[in-house]
């Protein structure tokens, strides 16, 4: 039976970071990955005795951003320009950063990196940094080390900072294995990625059992000191690692991020509220109320973004940490500036226009649509030029994944544009297509004889549709449905355990499925909604009645009625299932935002609007 007393649970000299108490020095934490990859990092007292840069505050920035990090006593935030703005307590040249676009930005105890968006490149500040040349999807800045996956063959590369002059500690943590990744995490002495399969590998200095990485399928990884946090394919978090703090006893309910910081974890719940856990002493596990996009657990404090600015809580040096005020009313159009995402109203009224929309899909965090003319409007985020690369010429259908689109032309033919890291989203692809359905890293389309021929990423059993004839499909993060001729569900892929492919209906007759993270759902021949699958936030809980249409996004659903009003259910974060008045004719459900077209042929959107893939109105 472990003691109450704080001083029992602490760990033995392991070249660890020494926690001072209240009013002693700061010692360095970083965090480091991707838009969607949040991590907390730290660093040994004893280099701070022998630190002679000078300290420099700066004002937290005040604007729309997508991504944050919290570092040592650092935050860097990265705008939706592509810009990125790093404040806070550290060397001049830490919060000094390089001029240019980036996708993705880590920021660690004495350096940060970031991917450049016009190569891929990672470009590197603060401590010296022999950042290596290639391409790349993500990037996790350590201590005295930061790692990389390799967008050409997804493998992770690793490299050691400069060092303050003194020798570093090597546990093997810039030695990583083998094998394909989709992302990274960096912490203190060890580090670990996700494999392309959804396990995870970890590696480095493996007392406390911080690389004992569970076994499993998950979405997410953040390695902190020593400990690490992950969540699980259903939503459950699980740590690992020293757990003196309480830091590695996650709780219960499910999480769409969490993320390890030194002596704390946070976690983000699908609701958009922050729970974090582990040592409070300065209130870093004090999260300030609101509903939030991302959560970032740094040393002794902790920050959350939200649709319109960014809030921390904590300590940073000897002082609490501000709130970094939202932008002005006219800098954010259509979003609430209490932090709760984006705010709906009633669509405003706009005369028929003569080009008109007969078709929307809401991917993750872009939205594409077509016009009466046939031609593509993209809009949202770009960091895969999924927006800007949309090609030209006219189309009949579309479909857009969670950062990369398909369509498909007259003749049959499927065009694809965006993040291609899999082969997910080839320029052209050899066939003729009555369909397309683009997912998270596989697509698959209906072939003119009515078979199923998928590409992209192949790992659980994503490629393997099954033979026969069909008149409809969908596919998703790890699965895909199809209607047969006969209209009959098949489904294929990961089972996730959570049945979203095993319990699809076994009888019935059906005309239209759509494939979501986790669930499923299909409409009947006579208009009932039947879904499957995890049913967190009452998700595959659809409402009774006729529908002419529906569509199913990452963790909600949207259905049309024949009147022409829209009905949402599921996860309600962001106002994503709070439709606006009006009558529509189609609609889609994205990665968390929504958007309809009107009776009018303009498209109302709601939900999530942090990289604009959600605006209030759009018209042709």
């Amino acid at each position: 039976m472990l003691s109450n007393n704080r001083e029992a649970h602490r760990p033995p000299a392991d070249h660890l970071p020494t926690r001072l108490p209240r009013g002693g020095r700061a010692h360095p934490i970083g965090g480091g990955a991707r838009k969607t990859l949040l991590i907390a990092l730290a660093i040994v007292a004893l280099l701070l005795a022998a630190l002679t840069l000078a300290q420099a505050a700066t004002p937290a920035p005040t604007s729309r951003y997508i991504a944050l990090d919290a570092g040592r006593d650092h935050t860097c935030t990265l705008h939706t320009t592509g810009r990125i703005h790093c404040w806070g307590n550290g060397p001049t040249d830490l919060l000094k950063v390089p001029d240019g676009r980036y996708s993705a930005v880590s920021a660690g105890e004495w350096h940060n990196c970031a991917i450049r968006q016009e190569d891929g490149g990672v470009t590197c500040w603060g401590r010296a940094s022999n950042a290596p040349s290639g391409a790349f999807i993500d990037v996790a800045a350590g201590w005295h080390f930061a790692c990389a996956v390799h967008e050409s063959d997804s493998a992770i590369e690793c490299w050691r900072t400069e060092s303050f002059g003194r020798s570093v500690l090597d546990y093997g943590q810039a030695d990583p294995p083998e094998g394909e990744f989709s992302a990274v995490s960096a912490g203190y002495l060890h580090a670990c990625g996700l494999r392309t399969t959804g396990e995870i590998a970890c590696w480095g200095r493996s007392s406390f059992g911080r690389t004992d990485a569970p076994e499993g399928v998950f979405t997410q990884v953040s390695a902190g000191t020593t400990h690490s946090c992950a969540v699980r394919e259903d939503g459950h978090a699980v740590c690992w690692g020293m757990n003196n703090y309480g830091q590695s006893d996650t709780p219960s309910g499910t999480f769409t991020q969490v993320s390890a910081g030194a002596w704390h974890s946070c976690g983000l719940r699908e609701s958009g509220t922050v729970e974090c856990w582990g040592d409070d002493e300065y209130d870093q596990s004090n999260p300030s109320p609101g509903r939030y996009l991302a959560v970032s657990a740094g040393m002794r404090h902790s920050c959350a973004l939200s649709a319109t600015s960014t809030r921390c809580w904590g300590r940073r040096d000897e002082r609490p940490l501000e709130v970094i005020a939202p932008p002005t009313a006219s800098g954010v159009r259509g979003v609430s500036s209490g932090g709760g995402g984006a705010t709906p109203g009633a669509p405003t009224p706009t005369p028929t226009p003569t080009t008109t929309y007969t078709a929307v899909s809401a991917g993750g965090f872009h939205t594409c649509a077509l016009r009466s003319t046939g031609t593509i409007d993209c809009w949202g985020d770009n960091t895969y030029n999924q927006v800007s690369n949309a090609p030209s010429g006219t189309f009949t259908a579309i479909s857009a994944g969670t950062n990369y689109t398909c369509a498909l032309n007259s003749a049959g033919a499927v065009t694809c544009w965006g993040r291609n890291l899999y082969g997910q989203a080839p320029t052209t692809r050899s066939g003729t297509y009555t369909a397309i359905s683009a997912g998270q890293w596989h697509s698959c389309g209906l072939t003119s004889t009515g078979a199923i021929s998928c590409w992209g990423i192949s790992g659980g059993n994503r490629l393997a549709a099954p033979a026969g004839t069909f008149n409809a499909l969908s596919v998703g993060w790890a699965h895909g449905c199809a209607v047969s001729s006969a209209g009959a569900i098949s489904c294929w892929g990961d089972n996730g355990g959570n049945g979203r492919v095993n319990s699809a209906p076994t009888s019935g007759s059906y005309r239209a499925v759509s494939v979501g993270f986790d669930h499923s759902c299909a409409l009947s021949s006579t208009g009932a909604i039947s879904c499957w699958g995890s049913n967190a936030n009452d998700r595959t809980n659809a409402p009774s009645g006729a529908f002419s249409a529906f569509d199913t996004g990452g963790s909600h659903n949207c259905g049309l009625r024949s009147n022409g009003a829209v009905v949402c259910w599921g996860n309600s974060a962001n106002n994503r299932t709070t439709v606006p008045a009006g009558t529509y004719t189609a609609v889609s459900a994205g990665g968390s935002h929504t958007c309809a077209i009107t009776t009018s042929g303009t498209i109302v959107c709601w939900g999530d609007n942090t990289s604009g893939q959600a605006p209030t109105t759009r018209s042709p």
